[in-house]
């Protein structure tokens, strides 16, 4: 059976479309960092990389805070687990489908052998 998006999920995959988004979540797979970190690596304006940590944080996928005047930004993975097990659902589903097809094309060439 396959299962509609919720709005979480829509999020989710939403905030991964991004590829600066998903180069901030790897950095913060390391661990947490400032702001000011995160956007090093990126040949932008910090309001840009601000729009993009706002978009994953509406997302769940990355928690604020602030200390002192640096703003720390943590990984938060619940979502993309979420995301993942969604995912599997359908890998299952191709999966046997693929099979469905190989078992078919085996019948048919062993057919066709004389």
């Amino acid at each position: 059976m396959l299962l509609p998006l919720s709005d979480e999920l829509d999020r989710t995959f939403s905030a991964l479309a991004d590829p600066t988004r998903r180069a901030i979540l790897s950095s913060l797979s390391r661990g947490g960092s400032s702001v000011g970190e995160l956007a090093a690596p990126f040949n932008m304006s910090l309001p840009a990389v601000s729009r993009h940590l706002r978009v994953l944080e509406r997302a769940g996928l990355l928690h604020r805070e602030k200390c002192g005047r640096v703003r720390r930004c943590s990984l938060e993975a619940a979502p993309m687990a979420e995301a993942a097990d969604w995912l599997s659902l359908y890998r299952r589903f191709w999966e046997g489908q693929l099979d469905s097809l190989a078992d078919y094309l085996g019948e048919v060439a062993g057919e066709e052998t004389p």
